[in-house]
């Protein structure tokens, strides 16, 4: 019975064979394939160092499964620390530590069951055994302590910054006010070492007027974060409420005004304050009405030369994948691709080809593949 499953199981996740489509783009003609098998509303993905050869990636679904998908299928892999799948939440980001190829380090972030049928934030470190299919030495180095039972606003990216600690997102699991409280872990971008320790250069790292892992306050739910590949500084990309989702450059000890100030207006209809104060940052970048933002990526690869150093975006309501040009730190222009073609696009990341990759939230969904146009 056993084998006969695993046969069962490699069967729906065989790769499956769809046409590619071109479209127009600034960059020129490109074509979109899919690449691998079905999937169920996947969140992240992360390509594996043998890439190029062998075609892996790590996918993660948000009902918690985590799979290692080849140009032959896919795998699940076994080892993961419980997670709650709670509306929003569940299995969310996949981040490989910068010395993968030899450690098999990894990241996930997921929300985790807690007291009362909370759910929470959490960061777990492993270590992937290739072989096994499994993770090892699991051991969660970050955990948000609001105890809510909602499901909503969990934030959750993970970005490597140059010097090897790690930025991590936090919504305000829809508890506005928290995002301005300095003592509350939501609404937040964290910033803590490979082991879950407080870098001492932290903006509030003696813990005297905040938590020593906020690194910025004042976000609503960033559920997209990239390190610009030439300043080193982190994006995010959060939701508003009815608009005023933001781009923004996460700068240490920064407020960036959530809920004082936004481009948004409340779900009651009245809107927010848009002006900023002496204390809090205005984004770069706002849409209104929202797109609902979520993965973001800066591309440095070779194949669109006229979109290095811009912004990919990708965004669930509209069903589209946002190009922002970026140039001197600022967003000067926005072109919208692929608009209710494909689905909710919620990651997207570029190939070591170059070629830029994403998934849709869907289930079934299916990652993508963009290419120039031969």
């Amino acid at each position: 019975m056993r084998r006969l499953a695993a046969l069962v199981l490699a069967a729906a996740l065989a790769p499956l064979t769809v046409a590619a489509e071109r479209f127009e783009t600034s960059a020129g003609p490109v074509v979109v394939e899919a690449r691998g098998p079905e999937l169920s509303h996947p969140w992240a993905f992360a390509f594996l160092p043998d890439f190029p050869e062998t075609g892996a990636l790590l996918v993660t679904e948000r009902a918690g499964r985590l799979l290692l998908v080849e140009d032959d299928g896919a795998s699940e892999i076994s080892g993961l620390p419980p997670v709650a799948a709670l509306g929003q939440g569940g299995l969310l980001d996949v981040a490989l530590a910068p010395d993968f190829a030899e450690s098999g380090t990894l990241f996930l972030s997921h929300s985790a069951p807690g007291p009362g049928g909370a759910a929470n934030t959490v960061v777990t470190r492993a270590r992937l055994d290739r072989d096994a299919l499994h993770l090892e030495d699991a051991t969660r180095i970050f955990e948000m302590t609001s105890n809510r039972t909602g499901g909503r606003h969990f934030g959750s990216r993970l970005v490597f910054a140059e010097d090897g600690t790690l930025w991590i997102t936090t919504g305000d699991r829809a508890d506005r006010p928290s995002a301005q409280d300095p003592f509350s872990h939501n609404g937040k971008v964290h910033r803590v070492t490979q082991d879950g320790a407080v870098p001492p250069d932290n903006p509030f790292a003696d813990g005297d007027d905040a938590l020593p892992t906020v690194w910025s306050l004042g976000h609503r739910n960033p559920q997209g974060a990239a390190r610009h590949p030439e300043t080193g500084e982190l994006w995010t990309v959060a939701h508003g409420a009815r608009g005023g989702d933001e781009v923004n450059v996460a700068l240490p000890g920064r407020n960036y005004g959530w809920p004082r100030v936004s481009y948004g207006t409340h779900y009651s209809g009245r809107d927010f304050p848009a002006e900023s104060s002496p204390s809090t940052e205005q984004p770069i970048h706002w849409w209104d009405p929202s797109i609902a933002p979520s993965g973001a990526v800066f591309y440095d690869g070779e194949l669109f030369p006229e979109w290095r150093g811009d912004l990919l975006v990708g965004a669930l309501k509209y069903e589209l994948l946002v190009h922002l040009d970026v140039e001197n730190g600022d967003v000067v222009g926005e072109e919208r691709l692929f608009e209710g073609e494909f689905g909710r696009i919620r990651a997207v990341e570029v190939a070591p080809d170059g070629a830029i990759w994403f998934a849709t939230d869907e289930d079934p969904a299916r990652l993508r593949r963009v290419a120039p146009s031969p």
